[in-house]
């Protein structure tokens, strides 16, 4: 059952409504590297995506033997300074 009247709408509301639906999800893709430590990495995650220790563990060992792990799904405008944050720790992230 559609919730929203449409008809009863401004023309802002219906922008803002038109704006949300535009936003897509990307990835935080973590990538694998022979310099950081699971420590480093864990903790990382922790900090800058708000990971709990067992997911943060999780995705370190999916980003060892995979090459990498999409760590966090949002917005893209989310997850810039969390891949900034992560990029000036020395890791190497993308948002794809």
């Amino acid at each position: 059952m559609n919730r929203f009247n449409f008809s009863t709408l401004t023309e802002t509301e219906e922008e803002v409504l038109t704006e949300v639906k535009k936003e897509k999800t990307k990835n935080l893709v973590l990538y694998n590297d022979d310099v950081n430590t699971f420590e480093f990495v864990i903790e990382t995650l922790v900090d800058i995506c708000n990971h709990n220790l067992l997911q943060a563990e999780q995705c370190t060992y999916l980003i060892h033997y995979n090459g990498k792990c999409a760590v966090k799904t949002d917005t893209y405008r989310e997850l810039e300074p969390m891949c900034k944050a992560i990029l000036n720790r020395g890791l190497t992230a993308t948002i794809e």
